[in-house]
């Protein structure tokens, strides 16, 4: 009787991971027209109102699908200084976690965009502000 012979399964490929760099920045505003003009006139960025229940502009940089685009907002609070940045990471759960154990602090947890991805807030060792982001096309 000649069996079979037995083959190893394929392992499934692992999704490449993705590269931590910047993928959106939002700068918050006192007076949301100001800086849109300001962003305008200074480097030509063009303005398109985001749906969704709050004022929310997306900010065209005009370069290449790989740089990141940004956003203006109302400032929420007087302790919202500066631009953030965001991060493209693989998961926000995990990204969270890591700045916890490394230090850091998450001053807004998961939150979903929908159809968009998720993000959270986070804080780092020496006080600065950055967002991650995960993009989910089904997030809700």
């Amino acid at each position: 009787m000649i069996t079979p012979k037995k083959t190893k399964p394929k392992a499934a490929k692992a999704a490449a991971p993705v590269p931590a760099s910047i993928v959106w920045f939002e700068v918050p505003a006192d007076e949301v027209g100001r800086a849109k003009s300001f962003y305008n006139k200074l480097f030509g960025w063009k303005m398109n109102k985001m749906p969704g229940p709050m004022e929310y502009w997306h900010m065209d940089t005009g370069g290449a699908d790989a740089s990141p685009d940004g956003g203006v907002m109302k400032r929420q609070n007087p302790g919202q200084q500066g631009i953030t940045n965001y991060i493209g990471v693989a998961s926000v759960e995990k990204a969270a976690a890591k700045v916890e154990k490394l230090g850091g602090k998450i001053c807004m947890p998961k939150q979903a965009v929908p159809n968009m991805g998720y993000f959270a807030i986070c804080q780092d060792p020496e006080g600065n502000m950055f967002g991650v982001w995960q993009k989910d096309a089904k997030a809700g």
